[in-house]
């Protein structure tokens, strides 16, 4: 049973770190702060994850 509900979460959380970098790519900010938060995200999957979701760039399509 723990092996399902790892292997859902993982693929879970993979979902949300490719959203993640989608959304970093797509922000107006600066190329070396993508490189910066996309490596937090890649290195920390869920840590760096949670991080960018409170801290992190916004699109520009999230402002409007």
């Amino acid at each position: 049973m723990g092996l399902e509900i790892t292997g859902i979460g993982g693929l879970i959380l993979l979902a949300l770190n490719v959203w993640a970098f989608v959304s970093i790519i797509g922000s107006n900010t600066p190329t070396g702060s993508k490189v910066l938060w996309c490596l937090m995200v890649l290195v920390l999957p869920l840590l760096g994850f949670l991080i960018w979701l409170l801290a992190g760039p916004r699109s520009e399509q999230a402002r409007t």
